[in-house]
C-alpha cells in the first residue's frame, strides 16, 4: 500500500490530481495539502512513500517545504510539480534528491507514467530494505549461534584462533586482557527465563553467553575499563537476570570464577564458578571463588591442583580409570595429613559434585541412589569412592560407546550437507541425540579438529568451489556458503587458505585459463 500526499494551494488541481491517481493505481492512500506548512505537517504524521508538491505557493514554497521534509524524513520521494521549466529550479531539485518534475498542464499518460515509475523505485527500496533486515536478522543469529557454541568449546575445550579473533572483532569487543567465567543457576521451574535474560545481559554488552545446560547458564564476561569485577557482577545480577513474576524464594544463585588474562584459562575460571556456585543454600544471590576458604594442608593443596589441572577433561573423555585413581590418590593424601573424615568427605563431595555437572552438561544421567557414609573408616570412604566411580563408569558406556562411530558419520554428512545455515552443537546434538559438550568431545578425540574448525572447513571447500563462477561476487558466495558478514568470510578464508578471497580466485581462473584444452 502506497501513501501519497498531493500538495497544491489550487483545490481544482488536488481534485484532478487525486482522481487521475485514484483511477490509475490501486492500493493507494491519498491525502491531500493545501500549502506547503500544512504539507510538512501532515508529513510528520502520515509518512507518505510519495510526494506531489507544487512548486508556487504562498507561504512556505515548495522547494522549502522539500527541504524541510527532507530533513526528518530524507527516504521520501518527491515530484515536482511547476508550470516553469526552468534551468535553476532544475538544478535545485535536483540537489535536494527530488525524482522527478511535472509541468502544468500534463497529460494524464505523462502523470501516470511519471509516478508510475517512481512507485517502482519504492518498491525496488522495499525489497532491498526487507533483504538486508533479513540479513542482518541471519547475521545476528549467526552470531549468537557462534558464540553460544564457542563457550561451549572454551569451557569443555578450546576454539581456534581465527574464530576467537573474529568473533571479537563482530561483537566489537576490543580488549582480551581480565576475563572470567560466571555461572547462573536458575531456578527449577523457570528455565523459560533464559530467552528473556539473554537479551538483558547482552545489552550490558561484554559477555559472551553459554547454551542453557540444565538449569545452568553459563557467561564468560571481559573486564570493563573503570569497572570492578564485583560491579560488574553486580550490574549482571541487577540488570541481566531481571524476571518480574520472580518470587524471592526462587532467585537465581551465580558462582563467579576466578580472573585470568587468556580465554584458554576460561576452563579453569568456569570450573572455579561452578565450585562457587555449589551450595547455593548459603545466604546471598552469588559467590566468589576466591572468597571460600581452601584450606592449607597437603589434601586441600592437592585439590585445588585438580581443579586447575586436566581432572575434568579426564570426565569429558571418560577416562575413569584415571579419575579413580585421582580420587584414591586425593583422599590417602588426607588421610596422611590426619584430616577429619568430615572434611574429607565435604571436600571429596564437592569434586563428585563437579563431575555429576560435567556430566549432566553432556546429558548423561547418572543419579543413582549410592550415598556416602557417615560412621565410617577412610578404609571404608575409599571403598566406596571406588564403588561409586565404577557405578558412573558403567552408565558411561552404556549410554555412548555403541554408538560412537556411526553418530560421528551422521554428524560429518549433516555439517557437510548444510553447512551454509546456521548450524549449531545443539541442533546437532537433537539430530544423533547425543549433548553438545558430547559432541564437541567426539570430534577432538575422534577427528583431532574441533567442531567450529570442521565447519568452517566445509564451508571454504564450497566457497572454493563457487569461486570458479566469475559471475558471482564475492558478497554473494560468503551468503551462500554461511557467512553473512563478507569481512568475516574473507579473514577466515585467508586464515585458512593463505590468500584473501579475491587473489585466491584470480590465481585459480588465471590458471584454468592458461591451462592447455
Amino acid at each position: 500500500m502506497f501513501k501519497v500526499l498531493i500538495v497544491d494551494d489550487e483545490e481544482i488541481e488536488r481534485i484532478s490530481m487525486h482522481k487521475i491517481l485514484n483511477d490509475s493505481f490501486k492500493e493507494l492512500v491519498l491525502k491531500e495539502a493545501r500549502n506547503g506548512q500544512m504539507a510538512v505537517e501532515m508529513a510528520r504524521t502520515f509518512c507518505p512513500d510519495i510526494i506531489l508538491m507544487d512548486i508556487k505557493m504562498p507561504g512556505l514554497n515548495g522547494l522549502d517545504a522539500v527541504r524541510e521534509i527532507m530533513s526528518f524524513s530524507p527516504d521520501v520521494k518527491c515530484i515536482m510539480v511547476t508550470a516553469h521549466e526552468t534551468f535553476e529550479f532544475a538544478r535545485e531539485a535536483l540537489k535536494m534528491g527530488v525524482k522527478d518534475y511535472l509541468l502544468k498542464p500534463s497529460r494524464i499518460s505523462e502523470i501516470v507514467a511519471t509516478v508510475g515509475s517512481v512507485m517502482r523505485e519504492v518498491e525496488h527500496e522495499w525489497g532491498v530494505k526487507s533483504q538486508e533486515k533479513k540479513q542482518l536478522v541471519q547475521f545476528e543469529q549467526s552470531k549468537r549461534v557462534l558464540e553460544r557454541d564457542m563457550v561451549t568449546q572454551l569451557l569443555s575445550d578450546h576454539v581456534h584462533d581465527v574464530h576467537v579473533d573474529s568473533l571479537m572483532d563482530m561483537l566489537e569487543l576490543k580488549d582480551m586482557n581480565d576475563m572470567f567465567a560466571m555461572v547462573v543457576l536458575i531456578p527449577e521451574g523457570m528455565e523459560s527465563v533464559y530467552s528473556t535474560w539473554v537479551k538483558q545481559i547482552k545489552a550490558i554488552g561484554n559477555v559472551w553467553i553459554g547454551a542453557l545446560s540444565g538449569r545452568q547458564l553459563p557467561l564468560i564476561l571481559f573486564r570493563q575499563e573503570g569497572k570492578s569485577i564485583r560491579s560488574q557482577v553486580s550490574e549482571v545480577i541487577t540488570n541481566g537476570l531481571r524476571e518480574n513474576g520472580q518470587r524471592r524464594e526462587r532467585k537465581s544463585f551465580v558462582g563467579v570464577g576466578t580472573v585470568y588474562a587468556s580465554l584458554d584459562q576460561m576452563k579453569n575460571s568456569y570450573h572455579e564458578a561452578l565450585i562457587a556456585m555449589m551450595d547455593s543454600s548459603r545466604p546471598g544471590t552469588f559467590r566468589f571463588y576466591e572468597d571460600i576458604d581452601t584450606g592449607s594442608n597437603h589434601g586441600d593443596i592437592l585439590l585445588e591442583k585438580y581443579k586447575k589441572e586436566e581432572f575434568f577433561d579426564h570426565v569429558r573423555l571418560g577416562d575413569w580409570s584415571s579419575i579413580k585413581n585421582k580420587l584414591i590418590i586425593l583422599t590417602k593424601c588426607y588421610e596422611n595429613d590426619q584430616s577429619p573424615l568430615d572434611h574429607t568427605r565435604q571436600r571429596m563431595m564437592e569434586m563428585i559434585w563437579m563431575i555429576y555437572h560435567i556430566l549432566e552438561e553432556m546429558g548423561i544421567d547418572i543419579k543413582t541412589d549410592h550415598y556416602f557414609m557417615k560412621d565410617q573408616s577412610y578404609q571404608q570412604f575409599l571403598k566406596e569412592i571406588g564403588l561409586y566411580i565404577d557405578t558412573i563408569d558403567q552408565k558411561y558406556k552404556e549410554m555412548y560407546s555403541d554408538n560412537e562411530q556411526d553418530s560421528i558419520q551422521q554428524i560429518k554428512h549433516y555439517i557437510k550437507k548444510y553447512s551454509s545455515e546456521n548450524i549449531s552443537l545443539d541442533m546437532l546434538g537433537e539430530k544423533v541425540g547425543l549433548s553438545p559438550i558430547y559432541i564437541s568431545k567426539l570430534f577432538k578425540e575422534k577427528l583431532n579438529v574441533n567442531y567450529i574448525d570442521y565447519l568452517t572447513l566445509c564451508r571454504i571447500e564450497k566457497a572454493k568451489e563457487k569461486m570458479l563462477d566469475p559471475e558471482k561476487s564475492i558478497k554473494e558466495i560468503s551468503l551462500e556458503v554461511g557467512y553473512h558478514d563478507p569481512n568475516y568470510f574473507s579473514k577466515v578464508f585467508k586464515k585458512q587458505i593463505g590468500y584473501s578471497p579475491k587473489k585466491y580466485r584470480e590465481h585459480v581462473l588465471l590458471t584454468l585459463s592458461s591451462s592447455p584444452l
